[in-house]
């Protein structure tokens, strides 16, 4: 009777449950402790952005991986404990929308990664275009009330200038307002602190221009205990085409041909020096390596681990 009973039981379907898990992914680099923290995605079109190619071509590289003409391009910020400093490396959009729903997570993440914004001493900013700079602005101020600005000289001085941005391409000028007011209440307070060219804002962190993508697009490289890895901006943006023909630009770049040399220089070194790479518009957490292949690169992502 008991099997006859089991046999005929039905179970309740379960309920989907619609959410992902919080985007945050650590890691140990030397003494650093690193966090990945994911804003979300935007759905681009490679086809109709990417420059120094055709969308044929494009097409054809999208389908090779699994892709179609939409993709969902990560923007992802990076936490630095370093021990002495809480260091953010890119903000994300914020609570703007500019870019649509599917984005300004990064503070959600943030908190769920064990952190408060008010604990942030310093935010680096690879350049000032609206995935990178929303996030540093929530509807009541400043979304990192105790944080002091860091950016190149040059890449503030060209977005908060009224002159460029009349002279810059049409669809750049939004991009100089949305930078003047997500910068506005650190400039207010007095905790904006640009710096010229190659330096080292804080131990173990070096500033290296890598402009281009804008005129002070800036890479940062971590070391700590031997390790090393290079935060990437802008360097790329679609890896399913730009890894392997890194020649390929984008609409959105300020210096189309001085985009592409910075990246060519930026891909060799770090397949020669073997660092980590934290990019900012790979798939999340962004973590991976880059070895040279037949044509271009590859990017092998960094394996799942604990923090040890």
């Amino acid at each position: 009777m008991a099997a006859a009973l089991f046999a005929g039981a039905c179970w309740a379907a379960a309920p989907m449950q619609n959410f992902q898990a919080p985007g945050f992914y650590r890691l140990m680099l030397g003494r650093f402790e690193v966090t990945a923290l994911h804003d979300g995605t935007i759905d681009l079109e490679p086809g109709k952005l990417l420059t120094n190619t055709t969308p044929k071509k494009v097409g054809k590289a999208l389908d090779a991986s699994f892709q179609g003409p939409v993709i969902p391009a990560s923007v992802n910020g990076f936490l630095i404990n370093t021990g002495d400093k809480l260091i953010l490396i890119d903000s994300g959009t914020g609570s703007s929308g500019i870019f649509g729903p599917s984005l300004g997570q990064l503070l959600k993440n943030l908190a769920a990664s064990g952190y408060r914004p008010e604990q942030v001493d310093e935010v680096y900013l690879t350049h000032l275009h609206p995935d990178h700079v929303g996030g540093l602005l929530t509807s009541s101020g400043a979304a990192f009330p105790n944080a002091v600005i860091r950016l190149d000289r040059r890449e503030l001085s060209y977005w908060t200038n009224a002159g460029q941005a009349k002279k810059a391409p049409e669809g750049h000028r939004p991009f100089f307002p949305f930078a003047e007011s997500a910068l506005k209440p650190y400039q207010e307070a007095g905790r904006i602190k640009p710096f010229d060219g190659n330096v080292e804002p804080t131990p173990g962190i070096q500033a290296i221009s890598a402009a281009g993508h804008t005129l002070g697009h800036t890479v940062y490289k971590l070391e700590s205990e031997g390790q090393r890895m290079l935060v990437w901006g802008d360097v790329m943006h679609v890896g399913a085409i730009q890894f392997a023909q890194p020649q390929v630009t984008i609409v959105f770049d300020t210096d189309s041909p001085l985009a592409a040399k910075a990246r060519a220089k930026i891909f060799a070194e770090a397949a020669a020096d073997r660092v980590i790479i934290a990019a900012a518009h790979q798939p999340f957490p962004g973590l991976g390596h880059l070895r040279r292949a037949r044509t271009g690169y590859q990017f092998i992502p960094y394996p799942f681990g604990g923090v040890k």
